[in-house]
């Protein structure tokens, strides 16, 4: 990423490919495509896909439903990694598939933590001012 991109908002078209492979992650987990004794057991749920610029990396957000071992399941998607980007590539038609990288989403964490600072006492003394 060079620096004129930083602090750039995604294109037009990084999003749309992004929600591509996010609907086709989708359609592959809740068909249980993947055969993995740790998947099998999660309902995965992918809020977010981000594409790089040059649309050669995408990074896919996964979160269990429940939220409980995560990390291993992030793990677990590495290792089908090559299968799954050869399924999404089978839905998504693309003139390159890119390069698939999992990460944790931590949205859910992050806005749960905001909800209970605004509930704190302190913060309602500061809003009744």
């Amino acid at each position: 990423m060079n620096a004129r991109e930083k602090g750039r908002p995604p294109s037009q078209r990084q999003l749309k490919v992004g929600e591509l492979i996010r609907h086709a992650f989708a359609d592959i987990f809740f068909r249980g495509e993947v055969m993995d004794d740790v998947l099998s057991k999660h309902s995965l749920t992918v809020p977010e896909v981000r594409m790089t610029p040059d649309l050669k990396l995408a990074t896919v957000y996964v979160m269990p439903l429940g939220g409980g071992d995560a990390d291993e399941v992030v793990a677990h998607l590495d290792k089908h990694k090559r299968f799954l980007r050869g399924e999404v590539a089978r839905r998504v038609s693309l003139k390159f598939m890119p390069e698939l990288r999992f990460k944790v989403d931590t949205s859910f964490e992050s806005s749960r933590r905001i909800d209970e600072l605004l509930a704190s006492p302190a913060v309602a003394r500061d809003l009744d001012d």
